[in-house]
């Protein structure tokens, strides 16, 4: 059975492979092309390929691409709603990226390109005419997981102002995603830059980390949020990684000026760490954060201990979750409990469901909030 696997992978990676090199010649296209109308073409060449579709999270269902005399696969879409959305390519069945765009999702379960559809008003991760802050990558090192990656963003000014200290958001991505994708997809910085000109945000620093604790917990083990990843993210989270950032940033080292938040299995953890270390952490954030019912007591026995100590210790507990979202499932009735036990929390509910695309709405409204004390 294992070979079996190895040798469907190996079938899979070689067809990927394939239909990636029947990019090189052919004809001359761009991928995707934006028009005025905010419709967008897609573009594939695969001059041998039965069937190319286009999945993406700006329509519904798979849309059919055209192939031309030239062995050239194109479908115009829309006009499509100004966002930044994930999509990908079906070739003969297999999902793809999209070879001619740059913007790939990071993310180690699929994959996946962006589009960035702007229209006439800039949105709040619109890269604007700003002062711009610095993202930076890193590595740090864990006794037990060895080299771990880790993006920090610092504000505009954080490098000319060698006195000052800034407040912290440690923000953990979903459970597929990796370091980058609070960046790359989730415009992150860009969001606080924005806010940060208009004075609607504090400035602050981010702490961008890898949520998995691999190799001691596999990639195929589940959602960042399961028991065995808690307990050796946790481990690395509070022995490693905040010591490398506090120590090699000018931090506020006080609960009053550190923040957590995270989406999906991201969210999960950031509620656990942030609610069972109420000493380390006065603002604690979900991202329809994923949880299970059956798990509820267990992972939130630190606030539940004492509703009253955690009214007071917390400056802002928030919940933000889709209408259509999977992890409203099991969000609804975590909020409940909250509600019998008298602990204080804001909820929003968006449209949409479990999409990056909420998330920069999630990360927008929220960081306007962060350390307003």
């Amino acid at each position: 059975m294992y070979m079996k696997r190895i040798f469907s992978l190996a079938v899979i990676a070689l067809l990927t492979a394939n239909m990636a090199m029947a990019q090189w010649g052919g004809p001359v296209f761009e991928s995707p092309v934006v028009h005025d109308d905010n419709t967008t073409t897609f573009s594939y060449y695969a001059p041998d390929a039965d069937s190319v579709k286009l999945s993406g999270q700006f329509m519904d269902g798979l849309a059919d691409l055209t192939k031309n005399e030239e062995g050239l696969w194109s479908v115009t879409v829309g006009p499509i709603e100004p966002d930044m959305y994930p999509y990908n390519f079906i070739v003969n069945g297999v999902s793809v990226a999209d070879p001619k765009n740059s913007l790939k999702f990071p993310n180690e379960g699929f994959q996946a390109s962006i589009v960035e559809v702007t229209g006439d008003e800039p949105l709040v991760h619109t890269i604007q005419d700003v002062p711009h802050g610095t993202v930076s990558y890193h590595l740090y090192t864990s006794p037990e997981l060895g080299e771990r990656p880790l993006v920090m963003y610092t504000p505009p000014g954080y490098e000319d102002n060698p006195d000052k200290e800034y407040p912290i958001l440690y923000l953990l991505h979903g459970t597929t995603d990796t370091e980058e994708t609070w960046t790359k997809v989730g415009r992150a910085n860009i969001i606080l830059d924005n806010l940060i000109a208009e004075g609607k945000a504090k400035e602050m620093i981010i702490a961008m980390p890898y949520g998995r604790a691999y190799p001691v917990i596999s990639k195929s083990s589940g959602s960042l949020r399961e028991w065995e990843n808690l307990q050796e993210f946790k481990k690395d989270f509070m022995n490693n990684l905040m010591p490398y950032v506090e120590g090699n940033y000018r931090v506020k080292k006080d609960a009053e000026s550190r923040a957590i938040a995270g989406f999906s299995g991201g969210g999960g953890t950031s509620l656990y760490f942030g609610l069972n270390n109420q000493d380390l952490f006065s603002w604690v954030i979900g991202f329809a954060p994923g949880m299970r019912v059956n798990e509820i007591g267990r992972n939130n026995a630190g606030a539940f201990e004492d509703p009253e100590a955690t009214n007071e210790n917390l400056n802002l507990f928030w919940i933000a979750v889709g209408e259509q979202d999977f992890t409203k499932r099991a969000i609804d009735p975590y909020m409940e409990i909250l509600d019998e036990k008298g602990i204080e929390y804001e909820s929003f509910i968006s449209g949409g469901g479990h999409t990056w695309m909420n998330c920069k709405l999630y990360l927008s409204m929220v960081a306007k909030r962060l350390f307003q004390n």
